[in-house]
């Protein structure tokens, strides 16, 4: 690592090694050979001839190509740009030093975007998959999480004020559920990718038709024979020189749903940590603080909410550059989609690793949880003392007056002297309701309180979740590396 100049801490600090190489230059022109491979592989397929009727490819300079398809010579390639200002044109110029054969077949009849449009495809395809191995093992760390405190009874709250309860688990299906939407939508856009194909530069194929002597019906399968042979179901039927922008726009919106989702979950365990009732992981020599030792600061969820911010914003950058392209093609969007794209996938890398580490590692304080609940159930279970005094021969209208009354005095006594709930005595000292104090506190068991938490829990991992993974098996069961 060089100390004297600046590197992206997405790379530094957050984003995996695996994310890392999708987006590396070595990722990036390996691919582009890849592509020269198949546009050779294919116009010898398609029998395109030189000037005397012979073929114009041949087999021995497409062997050639693939010896060289993984050993770059990077020091030529940026030396001959140094030259000629131009990427492409400087690395079919080190291929061809490296292939002497088949230099002069190397690019023919593409134009920049072929290399360059196809691998961005290529290499967002490669990233979503990631993002989707990755998004699956946080549901599955989540499901673990939910079906262990199913039944475990919580305070819920609206408006952050104590409300119905509900369970940590079902809490915990909140979560997952908009982590199963962003994955539906993750599995229809990687469902959707398509290549540019090659079509030259301003999408007619023009340079093809010269090439292959005006035959129309052959120009036709050139795409579809690209897309064959680097993985893909076919190409973008019409374009101009690159694929519509509106393809990243889509893409990163995505990554903003998952943003979103991260962003919403670490808000709550952040709340929760300040509840003391949940505690993201903490380990043995971590300082919470540097003025203040005894701290527990959620540093991994608010790292979450903070990439999460990055990655909702940068979605914009794409929305920008689609709606500002003009015609068939233009350059402003180059410099942007070189680091808007990458950067967006290696935060959403980081903020799914913090995620899985986070999940993995939560702790759970019961005792307070309960505490908690105990303060408040009084006057929650007001509805049920008071329909059990009207069986023992009370008047409903009376007894709702008398419920009001003790409520508000006894919410007076906690908020204003600080003392501890005191509605169950005020109550059980009033033999209008017939009711002893063990007999109201009997009602107050907090599992009495939660409705269907539990079964909705059960029900949703069940019927939602278990098949989505259980699909999914073959990349369940991965540990997340945190570095900082």
């Amino acid at each position: 690592m060089s100390n004297d100049k600046y590197t992206s801490p997405l790379c530094e600090r957050y984003a995996s090694r695996e994310m890392q190489y999708i987006f590396s230059p070595d990722m990036k022109f390996k691919t582009w050979r890849r592509l020269w491979i198949a546009l050779a592989e294919t116009e010898q397929e398609l029998g395109l001839k030189d000037a005397d009727g012979n073929p114009r490819i041949t087999d021995e300079q497409i062997a050639e190509l693939k010896e060289h398809v993984e050993d770059i010579n990077y020091d030529v390639a940026k030396e001959r740009e140094k030259l000629v200002r131009h990427d492409v044109m400087s690395h079919v110029y080190a291929y061809g030093q490296q292939c002497p054969k088949a230099a002069g077949i190397i690019h023919l009849g593409a134009t920049s975007c072929y290399v360059g449009d196809n691998t961005d495809v290529i290499v967002m395809t490669e990233a979503m998959k990631l993002v989707h191995k990755k998004l699956l093992n946080v549901i599955a760390e989540l499901r673990k999480f939910a079906m262990q405190y199913k039944d475990l009874p919580t305070l819920a709250f609206t408006h952050f004020q104590p409300a119905q309860p509900t369970t940590v688990g079902k809490r915990a299906t909140l979560w997952m559920q908009e982590l199963l939407l962003d994955l539906s939508d993750l599995e229809y856009m990687i469902g959707q990718q398509k290549l540019l194909g090659s079509k030259g530069t301003t999408g007619t194929q023009a340079s093809f038709l010269e090439l292959f002597n005006g035959d129309h019906e052959t120009i036709r399968k050139i795409d579809g024979k690209i897309a064959e042979k680097m993985g893909f179901s076919e190409c973008y039927p019409v374009s101009g020189q690159t694929y519509s922008r509106k393809v990243d726009t889509r893409v990163l919106n995505v990554l903003s749903g998952i943003a979103q989702s991260a962003h919403k979950f670490s808000n709550d365990i952040r709340l929760l940590q300040h509840l003391k009732e949940i505690e993201e992981p903490f380990e043995k020599n971590q300082i919470g603080s540097s003025a203040m030792a005894y701290k527990r600061n959620p540093m991994r969820s608010e790292r979450i909410a903070s990439l999460a911010n990055y990655v909702m914003v940068d979605a914009l950058n794409p929305a920008i550059t689609a709606a500002t392209q003009w015609f068939e093609r233009t350059l402003d969007d180059s410099a942007n989609k070189r680091i808007s794209i990458p950067e967006a996938f290696l935060a959403i890398d980081g903020i799914l690793d913090l995620y899985l580490n986070v999940v993995d590692g939560l702790v759970v304080y019961d005792k307070v949880i309960y505490q908690r609940f105990m303060k408040e159930i009084p006057f929650m279970a007001t509805e049920n003392i008071m329909m059990d005094a009207v069986k023992a021969g009370g008047n409903r209208q009376e007894l709702h007056e008398k419920i009001r009354q003790y409520s508000m005095e006894a919410g007076a006594v906690v908020k204003q002297e600080g003392k501890e709930n005191d509605l169950v005595d005020r109550i059980a000292a009033d033999p209008a309701f017939h009711m002893s104090k063990e007999q109201i506190q009997a009602l107050l068991e907090p599992k009495n309180f939660v409705g269907r938490a539990p079964e909705q829990t059960e029900e949703f991992i069940t019927e939602v979740v278990d098949p989505i993974l259980e699909a999914n098996k073959d990349v369940l069961g991965m540990k997340a590396e945190i570095y900082v």
